[in-house]
């Protein structure tokens, strides 16, 4: 099967001078849109502050258990809400990306899980508003009862070659279709210096 880790969902074009900031976030004057590094960016003539419009870091996790993988259905309010996916988060400023994974498994389903290796590493550009850089990692669980929560309303097990419920994202169907195909181990995880996070 062929690795894909770039996802599209938009013509990308509309997006590419949105979000600008109106005011400085740093000292609140009006901000100007200057040309910088061959984009076009919200200035802030009076402090210097330029905003860098970046992706946003998650995680995403392929639990395994036998031959089934752990899917969560999206909580109201949540992007594609009412639709299912691996359990998966925002990285906080403090964390890295293994405590990052092991807490939003934590909240989302209730079981304590341990990181086996990197999947893969993904580009998703969901809205003009909303690109993430995920990285996806295999786990398996070590404890605790599954029960959703956090961001998820449903949590449960489903087969590896599926059928699946109806996916928020397409990376995640492929990420489970690559691994019940290849079984690829993916690579290694430094866990030494990882926060535990009390998860």
């Amino acid at each position: 099967m062929q690795v894909q880790q770039v996802f599209i969902e938009y013509p990308l074009a509309i997006g590419a001078e949105t979000s600008n900031l109106t005011y400085c976030p740093r000292c609140g004057e009006n901000c100007v849109i200057k040309e910088e590094g061959g984009r076009k960016r919200s200035t802030c003539l009076k402090c210097g502050f330029i905003h860098y419009k970046n992706p946003v870091p998650a995680v995403s996790v392929l639990i395994v258990k036998d031959e089934t993988v752990l899917l969560g259905k999206r909580a109201p309010g949540s992007f594609q809400a009412g639709k299912w996916c691996l359990p998966c988060g925002y990285l906080e400023f403090d964390e890295d990306f293994i405590t990052a994974a092991r807490r939003e498994a934590k909240e989302e389903t209730g079981l304590i899980i341990e990181i086996e290796s990197i999947l893969s590493v993904m580009s998703n550009f969901f809205t003009p508003a909303l690109h993430t850089l995920v990285v996806v990692l295999l786990a398996r669980v070590t404890a605790g009862t599954l029960c959703s929560g956090d961001d998820l309303v449903a949590a449960q097990w489903v087969p590896l070659a599926g059928p699946f419920p109806n996916m928020a994202f397409a990376a995640d169907e492929h990420i489970i279709a690559r691994y019940c195909m290849t079984r690829v181990s993916g690579a290694p995880v430094e866990t030494r210096l990882a926060r535990s996070s009390g998860c």
